[in-house]
């Protein structure tokens, strides 16, 4: 069993179940209300003077059972204390209009606490997905530049996803598309080869489109460098390909190094260029004409997308004979669920609108089934401070990069303000906020009620208290209202893993973290861990043990370290 709650849960909403079955038995309530049994509820009260439990099905059943809420309630509590409650529930009461309320028994509490110790790292993970394999596409930011926040945003949202998904049972991994076929790199190349000639004193134009930013300067500079007698002897057309390759490579390996500083490393970096070279995107239009989902029309090639659920046809072939972004995309798309993958998740900017209609049509009229392709939407991100928005970068030249925020932002801090706002949200990223050592940065927050919990166990080992005082502590006389809220929000955990992996949604466990630690700091405040009791001082210590181990967690899962000092 690792999770204590639902369980517990189960285990009253079969009780509810078999009461209201044996009024209906014994003639107590009308048959008609076995028809809604299915809609039963049980809630988790925000006031934790209501009980870890409640279900309002009483006021539910009322119109079908034709009684009032509270005596339904009354006869299904009656029902259920004959029948006994499981081991876990001590007491069901009926509050306002005919709520049903379950308090439960100590018994919750030692459990979870056991719970989260042995299970340890493994705790708040379960086997939900059954291995399904989900591939997550995030970043994939055209070579020409470095990464800039948006893409930082990204990769936060994308490898904490990453990992919320296999904690949940599911086998995913992680993709970066690296788009160097398309017009965007010969654009590169060119601004390139402009640089280079204006280091050599050549007057060489500038192309109109190219990319101004000082870091094509720095690719110049790096290839002169490293191979200037080389291109000297190339011819313009080979010297031009050179300094192309030469300044792809060199801006792929910074986005690399970018973000393995960010501690995200990806399982696989997809060339599309590789992809062309084998043929599949001629293959598939070649297929899609002979299934009759292409028509020919002003000398294009359209695919008849709107048949298969988007709101227009779409262009796969021009008229001068090159291919749309939407035939490779395609052609890549069906190359992941070709490798293995049952559901694809891409992570993609605001300027994506529209993307996930084209692509599910095209995997639609393949016959993958509808929501094989999730699109989520991540908005834009303005950095702060002072209250004031940055301006851009003078290396990138028209945005702030990736690399200039973790100059000045921790990594810690960096990834745990991207997660902690829905993706679909815009982000006012605040940099003071973000450096600053104090309670009011929630990173800090946390990561600092994990050094608390190490530092009470240094203070326990330095007066004489071993670890083998307290791993079996009677922890049953933790009756304290902040010991209680602490073990409730532990128990949670697991629960909150699994929502925010089939939510997509990295913001709900950064939420969770922060709460746990708020939780954490008032019982450290209301409840002297070490003291002359010494059962009392062996139960709380195995209490902070389990808190310790859930902040660790879930710090874990959104890429931040548990510091053990601060």
């Amino acid at each position: 069993m690792d999770n204590i709650m639902e369980h517990i849960r189960g285990s009253i909403m079969r009780s509810l179940e078999g009461a209201i079955r044996k009024l209906v038995d014994s003639n107590r309530l009308c048959a008609d209300v076995l028809d809604h049994l299915s809609s039963i509820a049980l809630e988790v009260p925000k006031d934790a003077r209501h009980g870890e439990f409640a279900t309002p099905m009483a006021l539910s059943l009322a119109g079908v059972a034709r009684k009032a809420p509270r005596e339904i309630a009354s006869l299904i509590v009656e029902e259920m204390e004959q029948e006994g409650f499981s081991s876990y529930v001590e007491r069901a009461e009926i509050a306002g209009p005919g709520f049903i309320n379950f308090h439960l028994s100590s018994k919750w509490l030692v459990d979870t606490i056991g719970l989260v110790r042995s299970r340890d790292e493994k705790y708040g993970c379960s086997d939900y997905g059954r291995g399904e394999r989900i591939l997550v596409e995030f970043v994939s930011a055209n070579p020409v530049g470095p990464l800039n926040i948006v893409n930082a945003r990204a990769a936060a949202v994308g490898d904490t996803l990453v990992r919320l998904l296999n904690a949940s049972g599911y086998s995913a991994a992680s993709e970066f598309y690296v788009n160097d076929a398309g017009r965007q790199v010969s654009v590169l190349g060119e601004s390139v080869y402009a640089r280079y000639m204006e280091l050599e004193g050549v007057d060489y134009p500038f192309p109109e489109d190219g990319y101004r930013g000082e870091y094509v300067k720095d690719v110049a500079r790096k290839a002169m460098e490293e191979h200037g007698d080389r291109i000297s002897a190339m011819d313009s057309d080979d010297a031009r390909h050179f300094l192309q390759e030469f300044a792809l490579n060199y801006i792929l390996d910074w986005q690399r190094r970018s973000l393995e500083a960010y501690e995200v490393r990806f399982d696989r970096w997809f060339s599309e260029r590789k992809l062309r070279q084998t043929g599949a995107v001629e293959d598939m239009v070649r297929e899609m004409a002979e299934a009759g989902y292409t028509y020919e029309k002003d000398g294009a090639v359209w695919f008849r997308s709107s048949d298969y659920g988007d709101d227009k046809d779409r262009v796969l072939v021009k008229s001068d004979g090159l291919y749309t972004y939407v035939a490779p995309d395609l052609a890549y798309h069906r190359d992941k669920l070709a490798r293995g993958f049952t559901k694809l998740i891409d992570i993609l900017g605001p300027d994506h609108h529209g993307y996930e209609g084209r692509m599910q049509a095209g995997l639609k009229a393949f016959g993958h089934p509808d929501g094989t392709l999730e699109v989520l939407i991540l908005q834009l991100v303005t950095l702060m401070r002072d209250g004031q928005p940055v301006k851009m970068s003078k290396r990138a030249g028209e945005f702030i990069t990736m690399d200039d925020l973790l100059e000045e932002v921790p990594k810690d801090a960096a990834r745990y303000f991207f997660i902690m706002r829905n993706t679909s949200s815009h982000l006012d990223f605040d940099l003071d906020l973000a450096k600053a050592q104090t309670t009011d940065n929630p990173v800090w927050y946390i990561q600092y009620a994990h050094a608390r919990c190490c530092s009470i166990f240094r203070q326990a080992e330095a007066e004489g208290i071993q670890p083998t005082e307290w791993e079996q502590a009677d922890v049953s006389c933790l009756v304290h209202p902040s010991e209680i809220d602490l073990v409730r929000k532990m128990a949670s955990f697991p629960d909150e893993v699994l929502t925010a992996a089939l939510e997509r949604a990295p913001s709900r466990i950064a939420k969770y973290a922060l709460e746990l630690a708020g939780l954490f700091h008032s019982f450290y405040t209301d409840c002297r861990v070490i003291s002359d009791d010494e059962a009392q001082t062996r139960a709380r210590l195995a209490l902070v043990d389990a808190a310790r181990i859930v902040l660790r967690n879930v710090l874990g899962i959104m890429g931040v370290s548990a510091p053990e000092r601060m």
